[in-house]
């Protein structure tokens, strides 16, 4: 397979997992500031710490509030990772490989960037961004539920698989980098403490299959051991590493980086969950995932530069 339309499957792959866990995190975020009142108006600017994307926001506005963000990380062409900027890149990715994904595929993510990426001042303007939010996830589903059912499960599929993945667990980490920050012990974090929780979960739509596995109330310890450690819930951390596993046994000359991976499987399940959600453990966590993809980017990708 040649380099450039594995690095495309790749990246579209990451685009659009990125524009769903964004619009999970604005949708969440938008719903927890109505039902919190006052006491969660100054939720917005965590998102920014989420995305990393502080230092960029600060160039193109001035206040971290319920308008500023969501603009910012919905449709603002300033960021690269708004779900504006990242379903216009995947389009551009796979109208490059029209002959190597499914039409279907192609019809999925061309009629969302027609949808989602054109008249966006009218979403603001209307507070519909819930109903965006919603149509962004839905298209995320759609366009991985039609490459499960009409992809070849050949290389290519391995490194679309690979992209997902590999996003989906930088995605999760750089959430609980941020909910697993020591918070203050005032009577108002306490009171939002089991709201904050609830967020958590459903922002990584795990809150239903959350319920499911424990029956006591939320409690930290045992949401990040489901996050992080649970192999059978599909948004965790742990399962995540484990398909980028499987996915790199069916590619050549990926040794080097099956090791890697294997390495970091091994400290994730090891470890006590206490253990793994400091600071320093989330921090390597996430270093050591952003080294995975480096690692199949130069491995793959950049044979022709």
């Amino acid at each position: 397979m040649l380099s450039r339309v594995a690095e495309n499957l790749f990246w579209i792959a990451r685009y659009i997992e990125r524009a769903e866990s964004a619009s999970r995190l604005l949708d969440v975020n938008y719903y927890a500031t109505l039902e919190g009142g006052n006491l969660v108006q100054e939720q917005w600017s965590p998102l920014l710490t989420i995305t990393g994307s502080q230092e960029e926001f600060r160039q193109h506005h001035t206040k971290a509030d319920s308008k500023s963000v969501p603009f910012w990380l919905a449709f603002d062409l300033y960021n690269p990772s708004s779900i504006r900027s990242t379903l216009t890149q995947a389009r551009e990715n796979a109208r490059s490989l029209r002959d190597r994904i499914s039409s279907e595929m192609w019809e999925c993510i061309n009629k969302a960037y027609h949808e989602l990426c054109f008249d966006t001042d009218a979403i603001m303007a209307n507070d519909a961004l819930h109903e965006y939010c919603n149509r962004v996830r839905d298209t995320s589903h759609l366009f991985f539920g039609i490459a499960l059912s009409t992809l070849l499960r050949d290389e290519g599929w391995q490194f679309l698989r690979l992209g997902q993945l590999i996003e989906r667990a930088d995605n999760l980490l750089r959430i609980l980098q941020v909910r697993y920050q020591k918070t203050g012990t005032s009577v108002v974090a306490e009171a939002l403490e089991n709201h904050r929780w609830m967020a958590l979960l459903k922002t990584v739509s795990a809150y239903e299959a959350y319920r499911k596995r424990y029956h006591t109330r939320l409690e930290p310890q045992n949401i990040a051991e489901f996050l992080l450690l649970d192999s059978t819930f599909p948004r965790s951390v742990i399962y995540a590493v484990e398909g980028v596993r499987d996915s790199l046994k069916k590619l050549p000359n990926a040794q080097k980086i099956q090791r890697e991976t294997n390495w970091l499987l091994a400290r994730i399940e090891h470890a006590e969950v206490a253990d793994l959600t400091t600071k320093d453990a989330l921090e390597k966590m996430l270093a050591d995932v952003n080294s995975l993809g480096g690692m199949v980017q130069s491995t793959y990708f950049h044979l022709n530069v």
